[in-house]
């Protein structure tokens, strides 16, 4: 937790942290710290029943190569041995990075912090660059597309720039569901030294299974499937995931809604005079009134604070109606004290 009562939690989601900070906050919280689809897959039907197989028998090697090739389906990877299957992509960071010699690892910045840590644990030097150029002959270069937090798109015309001026380009597509396609790096796995991650969970709505995928020139993932060993995702989220990856009708219905539920989030942002500086259709970055984090917290809403960027929340999608509405009751009882007229 961030001391002097200052900046948010150090990650979303944590809402047992934010009830310690927050004792006296009504309950429930309504979580809107992460970029996590509020309404998960099937919606609106509920999640299928899992044969007792799912939890009894390891996965067979079958079905984890059918639910790869239905992401490579879904991430138009060249094949899907350009897929590999991981329990999550928070998991294969510090492994990606280790997969070059020990130099100098650069991150397009300001962006999710975890990627200049996982390249630190691999033992590089790793720092933030603001300009795409300044990415050039790094060891291993990050970039997040799109952008958390600010939703900023690098083209894949830059990006394969970058790849033919580093030793390793990391492309990390967690948000490009909702993404522009033509941005996406996917496609171009087959080139050396570049690696392309996705994640399950934030667009499905599903976080907890743990699922996400590198996709990459089957050479390059050769030693990553070494690391993980033949078992490495489990049985419920090699079903669940295969069946979800393969439904294109809410994969398309769930962007329109996503968009839609995003663009009332802005008019509610908007008309408490907040700044809506960008993001995706899974979260909104804003620039907020000192004390509006605090003060949101107490009402029992979590956003995601940034203790480098102060006067900066990021806003998660409510998932539904009178969610929304919470918030913006809870925004005009914190911001019109601190943004008086």
């Amino acid at each position: 937790m961030v001391s002097g009562g200052v900046g948010g939690l150090p990650h979303g989601g944590d809402l047992g942290a934010a009830r310690r900070r927050f004792p006296d906050a009504p309950e429930p919280f309504l979580d809107l710290s992460t970029g996590i689809n509020p309404r998960p897959w099937p919606d609106p039907a509920p999640l299928p029943p899992l044969p007792p197989e799912a939890f009894t028998r390891l996965p067979e090697p079958d079905a984890i190569r059918a639910l790869e090739a239905v992401a490579a389906a879904r991430y138009e990877a060249p094949s899907p041995d350009h897929v590999l299957a991981a329990p999550g992509t928070q998991l294969l960071l510090p492994l990606v990075a280790g997969l070059v010699p020990r130099g100098a690892a650069r991150i397009l910045a300001p962006t999710y912090a975890e990627h200049r840590r996982a390249a630190a644990l691999a033992g590089h030097v790793a720092v933030e660059v603001a300009e795409v150029a300044e990415l050039h002959g790094a060891a291993i270069a990050t970039v997040v597309n799109p952008n958390n937090p600010d939703g900023r798109i690098v083209s894949r015309e830059a990006l394969l720039a970058v790849a033919g001026a580093v030793r390793l380009l990391v492309v990390d597509e967690a948000f490009m569901e909702v993404g522009p396609k033509a941005a996406s790096m996917a496609p171009e796995a087959d080139r050396p030294g570049l690696i392309v991650l996705r994640s399950f969970g934030k667009f499905h709505g599903l976080a907890g299974l743990r699922l996400g995928f590198a996709i990459a020139a089957p050479e390059t993932l050769a030693p990553l499937r070494a690391l993980l060993g033949p078992w490495a995702v489990t049985g419920p989220a090699v079903a669940h995931g295969t069946a979800a990856l393969a439904d294109e009708e809410w994969a398309e219905a769930t962007r329109t809604v996503l968009r839609s539920t995003a663009a009332r989030l802005d008019e509610v942002l908007r008309r408490h005079r907040l700044e809506v500086l960008g993001g995706t259709p899974l979260f909104r970055l804003a620039r907020c009134p000192d004390g509006t984090y605090e003060g949101l917290g107490r009402q029992g809403i979590l956003v995601r604070a940034f203790p480098d960027r102060p006067g900066l929340l990021r806003f998660g999608l409510p998932p539904d109606d009178p969610a929304l509405g919470r918030l913006d009751r809870a925004l005009e009882a914190v911001v019109s004290p601190l943004h008086p007229l």
